[in-house]
C-alpha cells in the first residue's frame, strides 16, 4: 500500500563560510526569514528549511502545498523524494515515486533519443521487456520520428522538452510529486501534456502538488496544507487553506 509518513522531521542546510558578527562570537542568534529559521553559531549558518514536521498521506490523497516562496514547499517535495535527508525525525515512503521536477535529469546529451529512452527505463528500474513496451508510447507522444536517431544536443529546446516529458511520464507511479505544473512548450504540446498528466494522476495512489495556481489546485487536489517558515500551519479542504493563505499573504 502506498504511504508517505513524516514524523518530527527537521531538514537543515549548513554553510560554514559566513562572516562572523561580533555578537555571534559567543552565542547563537536566530533570525526569521521567509525561508525558515536561520541559526548563527559562530562562523556557521544553519537554515532550518523544515522544522518538526509530521505528515501522513494515504491512497486517494491529492495534496496541494501552499506557501510563500521560500516557505519550504520544494524542500518538502525533495525530502519525500529522498533527495534531502532529514537531520532529525523519520521519513518513510512506501511505493514507487515519480517526480515532475528536474525532468530529464541524467539524460545523456550526446546519446540519441532512442538511447535516452532506454536510459530512462533503466533509471526507473524497469526490465528490458518493460522498456520495450513503453518505448512505442514515448515515440508516438513525442512525434520526433527520425530525430530520435540523433543526439539530443542537436534538438531544439521544444523537441528536447517533448522527449524529457514523455520519458518522465511513461511509467505508472504510486506517488507523484509536482513542483508546479508543467508550463513549457507550445499550445499544442500543452494540451497533450495536460491530458497525459491528468491520466497519470488518476492512475497514481498519492499526489503532492506545490503550486501558486489556485484554480489548478482546486481542480486536482482534495486537500491542502499551508506552509510558513518550514512549518505546516494549517491542513484542511483546499478552499479553506487557500483562504488562510490569503490572510498570510502566501497565495
Amino acid at each position: 500500500m502506498a504511504r508517505v509518513l513524516l514524523r518530527n522531521v527537521d531538514v537543515t542546510f549548513t554553510s560554514r563560510r559566513v562572516k562572523q558578527k561580533p555578537a555571534d562570537a559567543t552565542q547563537a542568534s536566530e533570525d526569521r526569514v521567509s525561508g525558515g529559521l536561520i541559526e548563527r553559531q559562530g562562523s556557521t549558518l544553519n537554515v532550518r528549511a523544515i522544522r518538526n514536521m509530521s505528515l501522513l498521506l494515504k491512497p486517494g490523497d491529492r495534496l496541494g502545498v501552499v506557501g510563500r516562496n521560500g516557505a519550504g514547499k520544494t524542500t518538502l517535495l525533495r525530502t519525500i523524494a529522498g533527495i534531502y535527508p532529514p537531520k532529525r525525525g523519520l521519513v518513510a515512503v512506501d511505493g514507487h515515486i515519480a517526480t515532475m521536477f528536474n525532468i530529464g535529469l541524467g539524460m545523456n546529451m550526446d546519446a540519441s533519443g532512442y538511447e535516452n529512452i532506454r536510459l530512462a527505463g533503466i533509471v526507473a528500474g524497469k526490465t528490458p521487456r518493460e522498456i520495450e513496451g513503453m518505448a512505442d508510447d514515448i515515440i508516438r507522444f513525442t512525434g520526433l520520428g527520425d530525430y530520435l536517431d540523433l543526439p539530443i544536443r542537436t534538438y531544439s529546446q521544444g523537441m528536447a522538452m517533448r522527449l524529457k516529458f514523455a520519458c518522465a511520464t511513461a511509467f505508472d507511479a504510486d506517488i507523484l510529486l509536482f513542483d508546479e505544473w508543467l508550463g513549457a512548450g507550445d499550445a499544442g504540446f500543452q494540451t497533450r501534456a495536460k491530458e497525459r498528466l491528468d491520466d497519470m494522476v488518476k492512475r497514481s495512489r498519492i499526489m503532492v502538488l506545490a503550486t501558486h495556481n489556485v484554480k489548478l489546485m482546486q481542480a486536482v487536489c482534495n486537500q491542502a496544507i499551508l506552509m510558513h517558515e518550514g512549518v505546516i500551519v494549517h491542513r484542511g479542504p483546499v478552499d479553506e487553506v487557500i483562504e488562510r493563505s490569503k490572510a498570510l499573504g502566501a497565495s
